[in-house]
């Protein structure tokens, strides 16, 4: 029997997933279909900030204006995805002074709270900043989790009844008289194709939509525009810090938990799968990055990343910085094709909104007269306290907090419950992440979970201090031992995770990072036999 939703949701990036809990929060029936896993593409590859608008004040005031607005409530539907930290606005003496002035009066404009602060006093809060800095204005910036968000917003969908295919890649979109009825989708895994019928689909791609418009015959200009970034392993600024003027590279620190990321860079590309980073573009961010925190380079660099931004435009000429960071709505009735809608552009800050727009053009479609409520209901709900103290007889104690701002409460009561029954499985199979075996075992057993990676994206495994170099063989030993994903290449599965962190670790292979690779080499190479799991061969 062939498989059907009301509306399919094509894309697991934040809109994506910000759309399928609109719509089921709406009562529709919706299925989100990912080609990949959930947010492999750009909602985690960005450097996490959730903007206060004061980047786009000058350039794009409605762009600045829907910020501001979205970070207040992201704030409090999402809180245990948020680090409140705020932010700076630095001007330097390379930057114009004639700018500050536009920019101060572009946040009024925008009801952006722009509060000029002493540099002498910046630089008390700010150890690091440059002495050099000569004028200094704190903004309601913040830090977001992307992976948590999203993964959020799935567990709130899911309550209301919708569905996830990850995995599943759109190849044909089929119409009967105009209107859409089915999709053809491939597993990525079987590579077997079927049909899932419909009456409506989002198409939510992110740099990927032209591709999925293509699908139906219909074009979509999306301009992928690549960015690097520098994550640093440590915590260099307790706040957000940006440099006062126009929009540029490198001039953005973003502080996560213990690690800091610098961004980023634009770039013009043809495909949204180029996201391998350059030791140049490293070299680049680094010398930019240095005019505001002067010592950057007696850090440690924790790896280099890549995502590549969506961007849209009816302007052939316009690219990079260039292109509004605004959002469009395209309804495919137009080109006529009824049940067919894309979304393109935007910013993971304003993911809510985008969702909310193209939800109520889906409703109104459907004659669906339910209001939205995803900006004032929270994404999930505090942990229990009797949950909380339960898993302080469990975990470690810097890890509680962790854990349960990451699992929910169902997911924790479910890995307590595995450390009751198996002490064993109390041991971290991550030290830098504090992830427990339990957590590993719980997450592996997800419907959504394939690979290594996939349980990496979820518990955070692998993302810390040595990138994978102990916790990549623990996890794969549960992952074998339990035989939790079925037909699983051990092998295979450990070479593609490694090689994953290498790709940022290739850029950055001086010092400590070279040192630490070798290392990572000699245990699976000497050990396990991976050779070329840690190295630019293609196996």
């Amino acid at each position: 029997m062939m498989e059907k939703a009301t509306v399919l949701v094509i894309g697991g990036g934040a809109t994506g997933v910000g759309i399928l809990r609109d719509l089921a929060m709406r009562g529709v029936d919706v299925m989100l279909l990912e080609m990949r896993d959930m947010v492999h593409g750009t909602s985690s590859r960005y450097h996490g900030l959730l903007h206060s608008g004061g980047r786009y004040a000058v350039k794009d005031a409605d762009a600045g204006r829907e910020c501001i607005e979205e970070n207040t409530i992201l704030r409090k539907i999402g809180r245990h995805c948020v680090e409140a930290t705020e932010g700076y606005f630095v001007r330097l003496p390379e930057d114009d002074p004639a700018y500050e002035k536009e920019w101060v009066e572009a946040c009024k404009k925008i009801n952006l709270p722009a509060i000029q602060i002493d540099p002498a006093e910046a630089w008390h809060l700010e150890p690091n900043l440059t002495h050099r800095a000569q004028a200094v204005y704190r903004v309601p910036d913040a830090a977001i989790d992307g992976f948590r968000m999203a993964w959020q917003n799935i567990d709130s969908a899911k309550r209301y009844g919708g569905r996830v295919k990850t995995y599943t890649e759109v190849v044909k979109i089929h119409s009967v008289n105009g209107q859409v009825t089915t999709v053809t989708v491939r597993d990525y895994f079987t590579k077997q194709q079927y049909d899932i019928a419909c009456e409506f689909i989002v198409n939510a791609a992110g740099p990927w939509a032209g591709q999925v418009a293509a699908c139906a015959n219909i074009p979509v200009h999306v301009q992928p525009d690549r960015g690097t970034l520098v994550a640093f392993n440590h915590r260099l600024t307790s706040r957000v810090i940006n440099r006062l003027h126009k929009s540029s590279d490198g001039d953005i620190f973003v502080p996560h938990g213990s690690i800091t990321i610098l961004g980023t860079t634009s770039t013009t590309v043809n495909s949204p799968d180029d996201t391998q980073p350059l030791t140049s573009e490293v070299e680049y961010l680094l010398g930019i990055g240095e005019l505001t925190i002067e010592n950057l380079r007696g850090f440690r660099i924790l790896r280099a990343f890549c995502g590549s931004r969506p961007l849209y435009t009816a302007d052939p000429n316009a690219t990079g910085r260039g292109v509004s960071r605004g959002f469009v709505i395209l309804d495919h009735a137009n080109d006529g094709l009824k049940g067919f809608a894309s979304i393109c552009g935007g910013k993971f800050t304003t993911y809510r909104l985008m969702a909310e727009h193209m939800a109520d053009l889906v409703c109104k479609k459907l004659h669906n007269t339910t209001l939205c409520r995803t900006a004032i209901e929270p994404l999930v709900e505090d942990v229990a306290p009797e949950i909380l103290a339960k898993a302080r007889q469990y975990f470690p104690a810097y890890g509680v907090s962790l854990a349960s701002s990451r699992l929910g409460e169902a997911t924790l009561k479910n890995v307590i419950a595995r450390m009751q029954a198996d002490p064993t499985k109390r041991e971290l199979a991550c030290e830098c992440e504090n992830v427990t075996l339990a957590e590993i075992e719980e997450v592996a057993e997800l419907p959504t979970s394939h690979t290594l990676s996939d349980i990496r994206r979820q518990t955070r495994m692998g993302m810390g201090t040595c990138q994978g170099a102990f916790c990549t063989f623990r996890g794969m030993g549960l992952v074998a031992q339990d035989d939790i994903i079925p037909q699983h290449d051990t092998v295979k599965e450990m070479k593609d995770f490694l090689q994953a962190r290498y790709k940022g670790l290739s850029p950055i292979l001086w010092g400590s990072t070279l040192r630490e690779m070798e290392l990572t080499r000699g245990i699976y190479e000497s050990v396990f036999n991976l050779n070329g799991a840690m190295s630019d061969e293609k196996k």
